[in-house]
């Protein structure tokens, strides 16, 4: 439970720079988190964005914004595919790279089977590891991207995520040519896709460490509240994340969850204040900075799609300028899909947190290990 150790007065077990017993190359501290010594380096992003997201107030930041769903395809799924398939290459192109020289591919979507990355897979043809980790996708792929990467299992790896709205309504909901009316608490699914390349040397900013998160499930079965089902397991892993490395809040200049929306946000920052964790104006989350309200998005944003455009557009743009120096990603998934919803199941939840860092800042700082 966030908080209990603190609450009961305990010092976390590891403080940045220990090394924890039964790992002698110290790439491990405290419970869940890894810490990168070689730093692998995000070489470059890419970040392609349906018309709705680009008339959003991140809209200049993207790389690409397309002009309908389809993108010239037959169908949403096959223009998922295109989208991830197209941040991809990208990502590698502006790296001054060919997707030969790319050791790995990391990726996943919302798709039965993970599809979207399937087929976009086929057409990159990188080695692939399919990833499911709902709308947590793009920190679990950019965590195991630094894992290869650090550990010298290949030099370069992309991670990326992808979602749209109308393939994820029809799978999880209802067709969108039905017009059902959505709750307040319901979150629009992202129709974009992310990518960042993940090299061994190179100029940008650095992954330091990755706190990865445990499943977390309280109980709700609503799938139109997904905020208020993930909230518990952002907040989960950011207090981990803290127990971890010995770092504060205010360490960091911003900490982003991925899609908590408007209802889940402020459920994480009311369970982190109650476990003596106060995030101020360095924290935010990506479903709140997508959209506009006047989109009629209801609470917001949410898709794996969601946290990766932001992360490889807007979050990507202000560590290059410096505006921001230490970034705290933590993007969250629910769990759940059509088959345990009509079983009766709850919704079982993630958050993965990567920390991503500019090398000035790492160099000048109190690094982790």
């Amino acid at each position: 439970m966030p908080g209990q150790g603190l609450r009961e007065g305990k010092e976390p077990r590891y403080q940045l720079g220990l090394q924890p017993k039964g790992f002698t190359d110290g790439k491990k501290i405290g419970k869940q988190t890894v810490v990168f010594h070689n730093r692998p380096v995000v070489l470059a992003t890419a970040s392609v964005a349906g018309p709705k997201e680009g008339k959003g107030p991140l809209g200049r930041y993207y790389d690409i914004v397309k002009e309908d769903t389809l993108f010239g395809e037959r169908t949403w799924e096959k223009a998922e595919a295109r989208l991830l398939e197209e941040a991809a290459n990208l990502a590698v192109k502006k790296a001054n790279l060919k997707t030969q020289e790319v050791d790995y591919l990391l990726a996943g979507d919302l798709l039965n089977q993970l599809i979207a990355s399937n087929l976009a897979a086929r057409e990159i043809s990188i080695p692939f590891l399919g990833l499911y980790g709902a709308c947590a996708t793009m920190s679990e792929a950019l965590t195991l991207a630094a894992v290869l990467v650090d550990g010298r299992y290949g030099k370069y790896a992309l991670a990326a995520a992808s979602s749209h709205h109308d393939s994820a309504e029809r799978q999880y909901r209802y067709p969108t040519e039905m017009g059902n009316q959505r709750p307040p608490t319901a979150q629009w699914t992202v129709t974009g896709a992310g990518a960042a390349l993940v090299g061994a040397s190179g100029e940008g900013p650095v992954i330091t460490c990755a706190t990865v998160g445990t499943v977390v499930d309280i109980g709700l079965k609503d799938p139109n509240d997904m905020g208020s089902a993930m909230a518990p397991a952002a907040a989960e892993t950011i207090w981990q994340h803290f127990q971890d490395t010995g770092r504060k809040p205010e360490d960091y200049d911003l900490i982003a969850t991925g899609d908590l929306a408007s209802v889940g946000k402020g459920i994480a920052l009311d369970l982190l204040k109650k476990s003596g964790f106060h995030l101020g104006r360095n924290y935010t989350d990506c479903g709140v900075m997508v959209y506009d309200p006047s989109q009629d998005v209801q609470a917001g944003a949410s898709g794996c799609g969601c946290s990766a455009i932001v992360f490889a557009g807007y979050l990507m743009k202000e560590l290059a300028e410096g505006r921001i120096q230490r970034l705290l990603l933590v993007a969250t998934g629910a769990l759940l899909s059509p088959t345990s919803y009509q079983q009766g199941e709850s919704i079982p939840c993630i958050a993965h947190a990567v920390a991503v860092e500019n090398q000035r800042s790492v160099k000048g700082g109190a690094g982790i290990g």
